[in-house]
């Protein structure tokens, strides 16, 4: 696969997502754990171009992904290839398991394998799992927090903020034939469209919405009860990150669904308020 994938230091991957909610979180932390969030930022971001970037084949990208699959093996026995090696140190220093990089790699083949449309959502929940949740599970170590309730932390938040996610870009994923929405939602709606652009111009879409909103919601008061059972400074981050996805969701309820195309963005001074009232109070 013929694209320049090599690993972003952590100074240029703070900058690309500086202005981001996870910027904002990340500011609150002390420098080894920014770093090491950065780290895990920039791994992901190179990840997701393989599976996102347009160009190479299905089966180009599938050997790409193995490739990095084999990079972490190497991380992890010692012998780091050069493009994972600034991994090395936060590996190290925070305990941060193999298993959540390889099962962030197995999230991102999942859309490699074709464009995901109505999936089960016994499917749908493994997605969030591994495109969000192991991102968490790797960021509560860094965060220090207990081990029980971190995990469950990750669980919960990593589902509320991929939902959010499918929530706030439907229109997007329906430009590159995806379509997130749970296909027992849908069924239960009367929506049998295939084409995900034909499904977002149903009269019914706004029950499936409501319906992902609601499950959304329920991860976030499952990741709020989660994060009280932590030490108040390890779960910060997690607590800015929580508070400004719930405040898109919001928007996107309150916006409505009939059109999916209408942007919902955070105002700066609602996310600054936001940072402060969970980050540093």
């Amino acid at each position: 696969m013929n694209v320049a994938l090599a690993a972003v230091p952590a100074k240029t991957t703070a900058q690309q997502a500086s202005g981001s909610s996870f910027y904002a979180a990340m500011r609150l932390l002390p420098p080894a754990e920014r770093a090491a969030m950065f780290a895990i930022y920039g791994f992901c971001r190179v990840v997701d171009d393989v599976a996102d970037e347009p160009g190479p084949s299905p089966d180009e990208r599938r050997a790409e992904l193995n490739a990095w699959r084999a990079d972490v093996a190497a991380l992890y026995a010692g012998q780091p290839p050069e493009r994972i090696a600034y991994l090395a140190e936060h590996v190290r220093r925070f305990g941060l398991k193999e298993d959540d990089f390889l099962t962030i790699i197995d999230g991102m083949e999942m859309d490699v394998d074709g464009p995901i449309i109505a999936p089960t959502h016994e499917r749908l929940d493994l997605y969030c799992d591994r495109v969000a949740s192991a991102v968490g599970r790797l960021s509560v170590r860094i965060f220090g927090m207990p081990e029980a309730p971190g995990i469950t932390l990750a669980h919960h938040l990593g589902r509320a903020l991929q939902l959010t996610n499918i929530l706030r870009d439907l229109a997007e994923d329906a430009e590159r034939g995806r379509l997130y929405l749970p296909r027992e939602y849908l069924n239960a709606a009367g929506i049998a469209e295939t084409d995900p652009k034909h499904a977002l111009r149903h009269t019914r879409l706004p029950e499936v919405c409501e319906r992902v909103a609601d499950l959304a919601e329920q991860h976030f008061r499952a990741a709020q009860a989660a994060m009280r059972e932590c030490p108040r400074r390890a779960m910060r981050p997690a607590a800015v990150m929580g508070a400004v996805y719930h405040a898109i969701l919001t928007r996107l309820r309150r916006r409505g669904w009939r059109d999916p195309a209408q942007a919902v963005k955070l105002p700066t001074a609602l996310k600054l308020w936001l940072a402060l009232r969970h980050g540093l109070l």
